[in-house]
């Protein structure tokens, strides 16, 4: 059979980046000592002993050292002495400028983001289309960056498609910042479907979420809790791990915010919530047009814990502002949720791989609730008998929705393949290919995981399919198909 075009496109190949690096707060072991002292009380001791004149030398000497690393360095600073100011006492509010800002210093360090890895790509058309020339289109590009202890965090970059389906990826900026996280409220009937469909929905948390109104804020969550502990006689004993669910499920959905002003390339999604405090893997990321038109970005993507993983779901209109949240029901589990870019019939409709080892699909009232799902396609070729798996969200085109999928084969090797399913009635599948779309050349087997090619979202443009892809877990390509012909291989047209 004539094989399918594939052009991989040489300008290309994205690699970590050790230079890139974000702050995070530094907050030595709690170490007691024999008088009673924490370890950080100690170094505070230490720093509050300093000459004033060292203070300045030694504030000067880490300017030098980290002011071109970061873009503003002493927000950084003041930030990071607002963390630890309340172990000062009274003593916090009369120290210098410089003072406080070397107190940030000690207990702040760096970590490279893309230390380890940089791959796993999606791509979706930018909300900004302005300044082009005909036939070009913008595109925003998610990264998974893999740093020191596998944590993962989603990064970005930009370019543009032309006509002639070349494609230029921006040069990123050299600097790299986390959001600010947000105040906000916590919807009480999604808490309780959340915890009935993790079995821990008890008594004693029901009680307290009868005592919240629909919409609820954290601090009234805790007053709540301190007020049943205290006075419900019934709850006297409210125990640790029910007040310890009711947190984890709180600060595993927040807002995060960028300042506008900066580039994209420089906002690092890293993890903030305790599902994802080891990782937030493989985002795939969808153009989401509703039913009145307005354009939402979803992205789905698995957060891990360091024991166990759950799907979550970031929601943004602009790449600055971004809501996180759980997402519920029994279909939700697994990684490789990948939303569709419209309703069918009125609902949301999702792939996903419920059993870890099929390709289903499911629908829904709720973007964040999902159930019932359908196996539409089972592993059936050499290439693909260990399990299957989707590439991002499926795109619409005439003959019907192309999904992008993988499949695991000998030696664990990853190769992408595709699907088309019915524009109307997604269960059904209208064709497959027999060979891989996509499988590891000989330059992208070796890194941190071999033989893998691996997507988490394409895009159609100028008669091309766009495929971004990572490969062994190091760095990132693009590839490019005919779509007319990928097509006619699906539907079995000459």
């Amino acid at each position: 059979m004539h094989v399918l075009p594939v052009h991989r496109c040489e300008s290309v190949r994205l690699v970590p980046d050790a230079r890139r690096v974000i702050t995070k707060p530094f907050f030595p072991g709690d170490v007691v000592f024999a008088d009673g002292s924490s370890r950080m009380q100690v170094v505070l001791g230490r720093i509050l002993a300093i000459a004033e004149p060292e203070v300045a030398r030694t504030l000067q000497d880490a300017r030098e050292s980290f002011g071109d690393r970061h873009r503003d360095l002493d927000s950084i600073l003041d930030r990071a002495f607002a963390a630890v100011v309340d172990r000062l006492g009274p003593v916090g509010g009369g120290l210098t400028t410089d003072r406080r800002r070397l107190i940030g210093a000690y207990f702040t360090h760096e970590y490279s983001v893309e230390a380890a890895a940089l791959g796993n790509p999606s791509i979706v058309a930018a909300p900004d289309q302005s300044g082009l020339a005909a036939g070009e289109i913008r595109f925003v590009m998610s990264l998974r960056a893999i740093g020191e202890g596998h944590i993962s965090s989603i990064e970005f970059r930009t370019g543009v498609i032309g006509a002639d389906r070349s494609i230029v990826v921006d040069p990123p900026s050299r600097y790299a910042v986390t959001g600010d996280r947000e105040a906000h409220g916590f919807d009480k009937a999604f808490f309780a479907t959340k915890l009935d469909d993790l079995g821990v929905l008890n008594d004693v948390e029901e009680r307290v979420l009868r005592r919240l109104e629909d919409l609820f804020t954290m601090p009234e969550l805790e007053e709540v809790i301190r007020d049943i502990a205290a006075n419900d006689d019934s709850a006297r004993s409210i125990s640790g791990e029910t007040i310890r669910l009711l947190h984890w499920l709180a600060s595993s959905n927040y807002r995060v915010s960028f300042r506008s002003s900066i580039d994209i390339s420089e906002r690092v999604l890293f993890p903030s919530g305790p599902t994802e405090s080891h990782g937030m893997e493989d985002a795939r990321f969808v153009r989401f047009v509703d039913d009145d038109g307005a354009v939402t970005y979803y992205a789905t993507y698995t957060a891990f814990d360091g024991h166990q993983i759950l799907p979550q779901l970031l929601e943004t209109a602009d790449f600055v502002s971004f809501r996180v949240t759980t997402m519920s029901g029994h279909a939700a589990h697994n990684k490789g949720i990948a939303l569709f870019p419209r309703k069918i019939n009125g609902r949301f409709v999702a792939l996903g791989r419920y059993d870890n080892v099929n390709n289903f699909v499911m629908s829904s009232s709720d973007v964040r609730v999902w159930n019932n799902p359908q196996v539409i396609q089972e592993p059936r070729r050499p290439w693909e008998l260990m399990q299957l798996g989707n590439c991002g969200s499926p795109m619409e085109t005439e003959a019907g929705w192309l999904v992008i999928t993988h499949g695991v084969g000998p030696f664990r090797r990853y190769s992408l393949g595709a699907v088309l399913l019915d524009r109307d009635d997604p269960t059904r599948v209208l064709g497959h290919l027999e060979d891989p779309l996509l499988s590891p050349t000989e330059d992208e087997r070796e890194g941190y995981v071999p033989n893998v090619v691996y997507s988490c979202g394409s895009m159609i443009h100028a008669g091309s399919l766009v495929v971004p892809y990572g490969f062994a877990d190091v760095g990132a390509r693009v590839a490019t198909v005919p779509i007319d012909e990928l097509l006619n291989r699906l539907t079995g047209a000459r």
